[in-house]
């Protein structure tokens, strides 16, 4: 061991930090995540960041001005809209995602944009080479001298070419792969990521530059290193979707400048992700016709109301043991909503095989999908086919009622725009509610008068 240095044992999961190795992890509770590391316990403890006397010196509230934050357009307004209306700038955006999903296409794109705006960007990668770099901008399109690349992991000359260009933008691809001189472990290590991320976001802060980091996920999904990471950043965007599909989700986690629960929809293409402006009509194309175990159902994705296919199949099992699989949805909300419906109706489903899918592979755990899954459950156990231009909506309770859910308005009025002349919902959500002209609204209390009103 070099002089100096200790050994020091730190949870891959969390970032907890143990003078010994432990099975269990006391922060998070997760088993075997602790990885040893060599840290230097000069530099240790010790902040890089300073601040002026003034700003040392504790302030009330009313001596605070408040401005509001100055957001660029980065010229998709899907990527806008999951980020609140636009770039803030001084902020530091994670951005995760399974490996070949679109990040980086994702992110070359928002350098184009903004480059074309006069933008002054810094494309950072640690992954791949200007050679590779230009062969994806090539596919996207032409790129103004506003952006310029930088192949580099070794954080002292970023620094340094970040204070000789002074961009407003920093793209830094990946975390993973960055390097700080004062820290011993290897790249993408627990420390490695934690003292690069506070690195980068020195950068942010201090100078108003606004950085945007890729980061690798485990197979569980999250993001790769310390869930400090997390902590530390002020948005966290994971792109979804299968990467066989043609289809992507962008989901914001986490804003401290808007809100957690917008979704941008994109389409991987030969030149890049399209924007998808109606995700439900998207979602909805290629609709079987007269086919029973089929229902749309309408979800709410922060202020987007998004039309989704439902689809079931419910057949009899030749073994003693039922399958059960449910893509798309929660697999344990579809056995309670299963059981609902041997109780309630005495239906016999405990000796049928189910499977239950969302079409087009978006993942919805919105209770109010509920009446969806159950219709489409009914239907194809009866082998009855629902009216295709039949929609619904609604959280399904233990004793079978159908509970009311929020926004109904904005569900009615976009079934209504896609020309659907029937609803299902809630009827504890028709107080107040305007009918579409054209369209016939349906409420229900239960189970049961949800399956009369399909006749």
């Amino acid at each position: 061991m070099a002089k100096g240095k200790t050994a020091v044992y730190f949870c891959q999961s969390c970032g907890y930090e143990s003078a010994k190795w432990m099975g269990q992890c006391p922060g998070c509770r997760e088993w075997n995540t602790f990885v040893e590391e060599l840290v230097d316990k000069k530099s240790s403890g010790k902040s890089t960041t300073k601040m002026s006397g003034e700003q040392r010196r504790p302030q009330t509230l009313a001596s605070i001005e408040v401005k509001d934050e100055q957001r660029t357009a980065s010229g998709m307004e899907e990527l806008d809209r999951v980020l609140g209306g636009g770039i803030v700038s001084g902020s530091m955006v994670l951005v995760g995602g399974d490996p070949g999903i679109g990040k980086s296409t994702l992110l070359l794109q928002v350098c184009k944009n903004l480059a074309d705006q006069g933008v002054s960007v810094l494309y950072i990668s640690g992954e791949e080479s200007l050679q590779q770099i230009k062969l994806r901008a090539q596919r996207i399109g032409t790129f103004t001298d506003h952006m310029k690349l930088f192949c580099e992991t070794d954080l002292d000359e970023i620094r340094q070419i970040i204070s000789i260009e002074k961009p407003k933008v920093v793209v830094v691809d990946s975390i993973q792969t960055m390097y700080h001189s004062q820290v011993s472990s290897a790249p993408g290590s627990v420390s490695q990521v934690r003292e690069s991320t506070a690195a980068f976001m020195q950068i942010a802060k201090g100078d108003g530059v606004t950085v945007f980091i890729v980061g690798h996920v485990t197979k569980e999904g999250v993001v790769a290193g310390p869930r400090v990471l997390e902590h530390m950043v002020d948005t966290v965007l994971y792109f979804e979707g299968d990467r066989y599909a043609s289809y992507r989700i962008l989901r914001g986690v986490k804003n401290r400048f808007g809100s957690t629960n917008e979704i941008g929809v994109f389409e991987m293409r030969g030149d890049g992700l399209r924007e998808v402006e109606n995700p439900s009509e998207y979602m909805l194309s290629g609709k079987p016709e007269q086919a029973s175990g089929s229902v749309v159902a309408c979800s709410m994705e922060g202020s987007r109301p998004i039309l989704i296919e439902i689809q079931a199949l419910v057949c009899h099992s030749n073994f003693g043991i039922p399958r059960r699989t449910a893509a798309g949805t929660d697999f344990n909300r579809v056995n309670l909503l299963m059981a609902v419906l041997e109780k309630r109706l005495n239906l016999k489903m405990s000796e049928c095989d189910a499977y239950v899918n969302i079409a087009g592979g978006i993942r919805m755990n919105e209770p109010a999908i509920d009446l969806g899954i159950v219709l489409a459950l009914v239907s194809s156990f009866k082998n009855r086919v629902i009216d295709e231009k039949t929609i619904c909506f609604g959280e399904v309770g233990l004793s079978g009622e159908v509970r009311a859910v929020s926004m109904p308005a904005q569900r009615v009025a976009e079934a209504a725009k896609l020309g659907f002349t029937t609803c299902i919902l809630p009827k504890v959500c028709l107080e107040g509610l305007q009918k579409p002209k054209g369209m016939q609204l349906i409420g229900v209390s239960n189970v049961r008068e949800a399956l009369d009103a399909l006749g």
